[in-house]
């Protein structure tokens, strides 16, 4: 309701300025009519009723001849209409402007003298009541207009009334926070909840700690990569202690106004201590948190007063007791570390990618309103998505029973999950090749990367070969990694250069060297990543075991900006060689294996091109019916029996 009102009023201003304006214009003059010669009252024309005009010296001269038969003199004597007779127009009267110098006496004395009718019009003028009304009906109406839009409004973001509020925090602000969601919501983070449920437990019954001298952290970080849930357990934090609760974001400090993101803070603390004990969140902390003089420029800007300021808050002169503060963050390592010192956030809580154990709860949390068929197992789903995080299983879940709707089925089946999976890994799925020499060329580039993987006892083994397109590749192999894999081994590294160069390796056997494709660009890049980390951090070369890395600190952050150096000129040839001689070297191997199966290789691709997908088990079948496949069981940690195979993505096949 305070919103139509105000755009009314918002409309309706200009229309009464314009209407002021044009009563003004249109009431400070009158109308003339020309008086006959010889009528005893004047006949008054309109102003623009005279449509040509004259000049002074020939108005007299016209006066003089005797031509003018009638004068209206307007607007105090500044201009005149007659009517005066052109003999060129057979004696016809003419209306004429004439622009005069004043009613001076002359000009009176002489159109009396020469028997000339004339009338002076002075200007009409409004009542003086009237006048005073409308000269103060403008301004009135000006400042009512104002003062009725401030007052409106006063309760709306961004209205004339919060012009004065921008130190104000922007936190949103729950008595109660009846958030809806508790910790049996939140799945697949269980050490992480464990850390949590003491900050509840504290808010709840603190004399549990306090009788035993124990003290609450201050802050809580919650620390781990973007879709894991650290926002999720804020929530049910707040749900779960029944605390006031504060959230919001770090961006939400910091304005382009000098000292609003300080006074946002101090008066967020002290909205806090007046409801305490209670529960402030801020996401995104690393928006405001970032560590204090990075980069080359002056340190005191806006974002580091901010930070100056949350930091003496949480620990600084005066105590902030019964106040606990959590926030979320990716980017632990560009923090400050004023701000993660024991005394603020004396406590990291990571939030990781779950295992599949935690995706299958948090795969169980999610299909409680999805209709599965009976067939589907959501064991078998977490073992075939390692490295999803929460956001990411519940995006597939969305996604299987999109395609289930699409599909116009009952409820969701394997079949829209595995499409799922793919859409979610690799994107939407393509048309497939109908070319024959294209089709032909992918299906031995990615048979290539599948034999080699099969071949090499260190390798992962494969989950599924395809020749149907999805997002920007044209095919694509599919590898099942071990799901408990901590360490990785320097034969496991080489088999995984060895996989990834199969495809080139059978263009260059199939097709001859001068018929290699860009298809393997791609693999190349992730080739040459992993044989210079071989080198320069794992010291499997033949340079010893010595790192020629300083890690990952980046150069913005003012850490080590002039002093960074990776070595001499005749290191990095000689980190270039050892990186050249391992590619060269499993690029020989990976030749000789393929050029060994050339007839398993064939008979695979017959098959893959007539069925378009083959899944790992046929693949392994037609394999082993050329050579022998190394065993490579695996176990899973939810099951006695051996774990299925688990779909990681390969390069892209070369474009058609």
């Amino acid at each position: 309701m305070n919103q139509r009102w105000r755009l009314i009023a918002l409309w309706l201003l200009p229309l009464a300025v314009v209407a002021f304006l044009g009563w003004q214009l249109l009431g400070s003059g009158g109308t003339a009519r020309f008086k006959p010669n010889g009528a005893t009252s004047p006949t008054v024309a309109p102003r623009n009723a005279a449509v040509a005009r004259m000049s002074y010296g020939r108005f007299l001269d016209y006066v003089d001849a005797g031509r003018v038969t009638a004068v209206d003199i307007f607007d105090g004597g500044r201009s005149a209409v007659i009517e005066a007779v052109d003999p060129d127009l057979d004696n016809r009267v003419q209306r004429l402007r004439v622009d005069l110098p004043g009613v001076a006496p002359e000009l009176v004395n002489k159109l009396k003298d020469q028997g000339i009718s004339f009338d002076i019009h002075p200007p009409k003028t409004a009542p003086p009541a009237l006048g005073l009304l409308g000269n103060l009906l403008f301004p009135l109406l000006l400042i009512g207009s104002l003062v009725f839009l401030a007052r409106r409004g006063n309760g709306m973001p961004g209205g004339p009334g919060q012009a004065m509020q921008f130190g104000k925090t922007k936190a949103r602000f729950a008595m109660e926070a009846e958030t809806g969601v508790k910790f049996d919501d939140v799945a697949g983070v269980e050490e992480a909840k464990q850390d949590l449920q003491e900050v509840v437990t504290f808010l709840k019954t603190p004399e549990r700690f306090t009788s035993v001298g124990a003290k609450i952290p201050k802050g809580v970080l919650l620390v781990g990569p973007p879709g894991t849930g650290k926002t999720l357990l804020a929530k049910a934090i707040a749900g779960e202690a029944g605390v006031p609760f504060f959230s919001l974001s770090g961006s939400e400090f910091v304005e382009m106004f000098v000292g609003v993101g300080a006074s946002r803070v101090r008066d967020l603390f002290k909205r806090a201590k007046e409801n305490s004990p209670c529960l402030i969140f801020i996401d995104e902390i690393d928006a405001v948190g970032r560590q204090r003089g990075a980069g080359v420029g002056g340190g005191n800007d806006e974002r580091e007063q901010t930070l100056n300021q949350l930091l003496t808050e949480m620990d600084g002169f005066e105590g902030n007791s019964g106040i606990i503060i959590i926030a979320a963050t990716n980017r632990a390592d560009v923090l400050d570390s004023a701000l993660l010192r024991p005394g603020r956030f004396d406590r990291q809580v990571q939030v990781d990618v779950p295992d599949i154990k935690g995706r299958l709860s948090i795969l169980s949390v999610h299909s409680r309103n999805k209709k599965l068929a009976p067939d589907v197992s959501l064991e078998a789903v977490a073992r075939r998505t390692p490295g999803f995080s929460g956001a990411d299983l519940a995006n597939l879940l969305n996604e299987a029973a999109i395609l289930t709707a699409r599909r116009r089925k009952e409820a969701t089946t394997l079949a829209e999950i595995d499409d799922a999976v793919d859409r979610v890994i690799a994107g939407m799925e393509g048309k497939p090749l109908t070319d024959g020499r294209s089709k032909r060329l992918i299906a031995y580039h990615e048979v290539g990367h599948a034999l080699v993987g099969s071949l090499v006892q260190a390798h992962d083994p494969v989950q599924k070969v395809t020749l149907i397109p999805r997002g920007q590749a044209q095919g694509l192999t599919w590898f099942s990694p071990d799901e408990e894999q901590m360490l990785v081994s320097r034969a496991q590294l080489r088999a995984r250069i060895m996989g990834a160069l199969g495809g080139r390796a059978a263009e260059d056997v199939v097709f001859g060297y001068s018929e290699v494709t860009t298809g393997a660009g791609g693999d190349i890049q992730q080739v040459a990543s992993i044989a210079r980390q071989m080198v320069t951090r794992f010291g499997m070369s033949d340079l010893g075991q010595v790192s020629f890395e300083a890690g990952n600190q980046e150069v913005f952050l003012g850490r080590d900006l002039m002093t960074r150096s990776d070595g001499s000129d005749r290191l990095a040839s000689k980190i270039d060689d050892a990186v050249r001689q391992i590619v060269q070297s499993c690029y020989a191997d990976t030749v000789k294996l393929v050029a060994e199966h050339r007839a398993c290789m064939d008979r695979v691709v017959e098959l893959l091109i007539e069925k378009e997908t083959l899944d790992g088990d046929e693949f392994r079948a037609i394999v082993a019916e050329f050579t022998t496949i190394p065993e490579k069981e695996r176990f899973s940690p939810l099951l006695s029996e051996p774990a299925q195979a688990e779909p990681v993505q390969s390069e892209p096949a070369p474009a058609a």
